[in-house]
């Protein structure tokens, strides 16, 4: 053998045998649509039952004649929305929410515990202090402690 017949020089397919383009995928491993290249073999399905046929205006003599804007605003079915809510929540009425006696207006900010931080070993009392909004934005659990007035008048109470 010679000097220039070694390692990956002994088989050099020629320049003009046809070669697969490695970006060209098959559909069948593309993860966009799974049966893109089957869509003819599928067919198509027709809806069960036809939209228009029992409207006016689908024949000829219907078309030709026209109906009347009375007859059209007639036809038209209202849109049905759901009833707004009354601020409180979603549900209209305020029904199964909680009203304004149980859940006071005012938010009790951000807490910090009586013992700063530290853990105290024994006590299954948990106190806390509201130290005001940590630049504006409150976690989910901060924003749901209001501050409740207690209808006795002996202080106020955090719920």
């Amino acid at each position: 053998m010679s000097d220039d017949a070694m390692g990956d020089e002994v088989y050099q397919p020629p320049r003009s045998d046809p070669q697969d383009n490695p970006n060209d995928l098959d559909m069948e491993d593309a993860l966009d649509e799974p049966d893109l290249d089957e869509t003819l073999d599928t067919g198509y399905s027709p809806p069960e039952r036809p939209f228009v046929v029992n409207h006016d205006g689908t024949t000829a003599r219907e078309l030709h004649d026209r109906e009347t804007l009375d007859h059209r605003l007639a036809v038209e079915v209202p849109d049905v929305c759901a009833p707004d809510g009354d601020g409180i929540g979603d549900l209209p009425g305020g029904v199964g929410e909680p009203t304004d006696l149980e859940c006071g207006e005012e938010r009790a900010g951000r807490l910090v515990g009586s013992d700063e931080g530290f853990w105290r070993g024994g006590s299954n009392d948990i106190a806390a202090r509201d130290v005001g909004i940590d630049g504006g934005a409150a976690s989910a659990e901060e924003a749901a402690v209001h501050i409740a007035r207690d209808n006795a008048g002996d202080g106020d109470r955090e719920v």
